[in-house]
């Protein structure tokens, strides 16, 4: 299939992009409403729902994105699609806090298990960096941080819910903390066919996720763009959407926790999509294929990420513009790390 789209005009390849797009938002959008009700029907909370089953399933199409670019020897595609997401993701938390006009989203939202979900990003990520700047290492053609960084990202859910059933540090109520309250009118719905449609969803958006990879794949080939700017500007935005889509319908329906966790916790898993390319990539360990400009754009996720969990952490009402010092940050982050990939490519 990829061969018979870069062989096909343009136009073709861009509506092919586009419709897959539209894919992802129509059946991302149902995402974050089932994912409530499951929340409230299995009893798992927001924070937790959000950052496993929420977070993991918009993450598909990402997921099958980098896979198969990456088996189909593009590398640094695969890599900036991933990480590109994660920048796009956190920044789609700036979108979301600017429609709560109530207060700071990551005033309202405030939960241990979200600081928990951004610290392990930062371990991540950190170790992807050192993959990239280290020694070039690989054992069947996959480095070890692959496999370490799945152990860790197991490690770090379950430190997550045991810190929600057992938390050593509490973040102090205010008049504008919105707290995890289960909704009785989603026990009238019965599980089985909420996980039925949660399950349909993810059909759709994984199937919409192999086009934008095949597309994306295309445009490298056909129109000569360098990878990274099509990881970090194309198939990343695009296949992130259900993040943006899921995490203001989150809020607007009020279920705070759920948007913040959805967000932190598709971050962590996101950088798994760096693990599952460096499987499928065959040709060495994906980390020592990437450019310069895929590690610059790491570095700064990571400042992003880190900038979060300040945000998480002071618990800023309002700031200027109706959205704390964290949004700007990271906003102004992310148009460094785009200018930057843009100088290097």
């Amino acid at each position: 299939m990829t061969g018979a789209i870069e062989n096909a005009p343009v136009t073709v390849q861009i509506a092919i992009f586009i419709a897959c797009g539209g894919v992802i938002v129509i059946a991302g959008s149902k995402l974050a409403f089932v994912a409530d009700m499951i929340a409230d029907q299995t009893g798992f909370g927001e924070a937790i729902t959000g950052a496993v089953l929420l977070g993991a399933a918009t993450s598909l199409p990402g997921v099958i994105t980098s896979v198969v670019t990456a088996a189909d020897g593009y590398p640094s595609l695969a890599y900036s699609n991933a990480v590109g997401g994660i920048a796009a993701q956190t920044l789609f938390l700036v979108f979301a806090d600017m429609t709560h006009r109530r207060a700071n989203l990551e005033h309202a939202a405030a939960s241990l298990v979200n600081i928990v979900n951004a610290t392990l990003l930062i371990v991540l990520l950190a170790l992807m960096l050192s993959a990239a700047t280290g020694p070039a290492i690989s054992v069947f053609g996959i480095h070890p941080v692959s496999i370490i960084c799945f152990a860790i990202y197991l490690f770090g859910l379950r430190f997550a819910q045991s810190a929600r059933d057992e938390p050593m540090w509490r973040a102090t109520e205010t008049e504008d903390t919105h707290a995890d309250i289960p909704d009785a009118d989603a026990e009238k719905t019965p599980l089985a066919r909420t996980l039925a449609i949660f399950a349909l969803c993810l059909l759709a958006v994984s199937a919409a996720g192999y086009g934008v990879a095949t597309t994306g794949v295309a445009f490298v080939s056909s129109l000569g763009v360098p990878e990274s700017l099509v990881g970090t500007l194309m198939t990343s935005t695009v296949t992130s959407l259900p993040e943006l889509v899921t995490t203001i319908a989150a809020v607007r329906a009020g279920a705070l926790q759920l948007a913040v966790g959805g967000i932190l916790g598709g971050n962590a898993f996101d950088t798994l999509f760096a693990s599952f390319a460096d499987i499928a990539y065959r040709d060495g360990s994906i980390y020592n294929a990437i450019s310069t400009s895929d590690i610059f754009l790491t570095a700064m996720v990571t400042a992003m990420t880190g900038v979060l969990i300040l945000g998480l952490l002071r618990r800023e009402k309002r700031g200027p513009g109706g959205i704390g010092f964290e949004g700007w940050s990271v906003a102004g982050l992310y148009v460094a790390a785009v200018g930057g990939v843009f100088a290097l490519s």
